[in-house]
């Protein structure tokens, strides 16, 4: 309670709005309350200045594009990201304007929203390009560089066989050849919890904070993976349900943007992809001396399928 009230009165000096209130969403995200509407607060030192700079540019720029993303606030100093000391930390502020829209309940996910999605997808992928020509990326790493994709360092040695399927996925996708149409800045976990859709079907994308460069086609295999993994709901057949999504996020991107034969070709790949960066972060996240009985559930569970090859079905 201290803390919350100690972060309004900070958000009220450094930034020309009035909040009444502000509530906890995470350990880094807070819901500001105001007479002109909802704010959303990062406070974070999880990436350098930096770093959080060029994503913030980034997202600006993807705003002022048109496509569905929540704006930045400055400061009354004009600054995007502000740094302040808090509980005798050094940690970076970044406000933003509430997006509009709710998160869907999960049998809300269906194919005509997928692929309107897709077509977000598409011009966020064209929108990076004009950024990247513009804005040279010198902070936001390369996937690979980042430490959610250490694999081998966080999946236990005993686990060969998966840790044997972790290296191939890495190596196939370390060789295929990047070039400006199939690999640059993403935002790279657009998922259920990511995405916020209006009474017109509207999208706004928010949480950029793990935005990376990486091969666009991720961008599309993290929704696939997602909606079969959390959102289908029973009554018809998961693989058609598969088949379908994946049918119409594909549709959508390509009205707005152009994907080759070849990296479609990959999709199951970086749908692999997925599954192993999920199960890793359980071991790189999750207290192994004090699992709760869900998690040892999932983890099992993940691991059954990863080692008999029983993963998200064909499509």
């Amino acid at each position: 309670m201290i803390l919350v009230q100690k972060i309004l009165e900070l958000l009220n000096t450094i930034y020309s709005v009035d909040l009444i209130k502000v509530e906890s969403v995470t350990d880094e995200m807070f819901r500001c309350i105001a007479e002109d509407g909802d704010y959303f607060a990062r406070i974070t030192n999880y990436k350098s200045f930096d770093e959080q700079l060029e994503e913030v540019n980034y997202t600006n720029f993807l705003f002022k594009e048109g496509l569905g993303v929540s704006p930045t606030i400055a400061s009354i100093n004009g600054k995007a990201i502000e740094k302040i000391t808090l509980e005798n930390k050094e940690v970076l502020i970044v406000l933003y304007k509430s997006a509009p829209g709710v998160h869907l309940p999960r049998n809300e996910w269906n194919a005509e929203i997928l692929k309107e999605l897709g077509r977000q997808m598409g011009k966020l992928h064209r929108i990076s390009k004009k950024f990247e020509e513009i804005h040279p990326i010198r902070y936001i790493n390369d996937w690979h560089d980042n430490e959610e994709y250490a694999f081998l360092k966080y999946i236990p040695k005993e686990e060969c066989a998966i840790r044997d399927i972790a290296k191939e996925v890495l190596s196939s996708i370390k060789k295929i050849p990047k070039n400006n149409s199939n690999y640059g800045l993403l935002h790279g976990d657009l998922w259920l919890e990511n995405i916020l859709v209006d009474n017109d079907s509207n999208l706004t994308m928010v949480d950029f904070q793990d935005c990376e460069k990486h091969f666009y086609i991720f961008d599309l295999a993290v929704p696939i993976y997602s909606a079969l993994e959390y959102s289908f709901v029973g009554g018809g057949n998961i693989v058609e349900y598969g088949r379908s999504i994946t049918k119409a996020i594909i549709e959508g991107y390509q009205e707005e943007n152009e994907l080759s034969s070849e990296m479609l070709d990959k999709l199951p790949l970086f749908i692999k992809l997925k599954e192993i960066f999920e199960y890793s972060l359980m071991h790189m996240y999750w207290d192994k001396e004090k699992l709760t009985e869900e998690q040892i559930r999932i983890m099992n569970h993940y691991r059954l399928r990863l080692e008999l090859n029983h993963s998200i079905p064909n499509i």
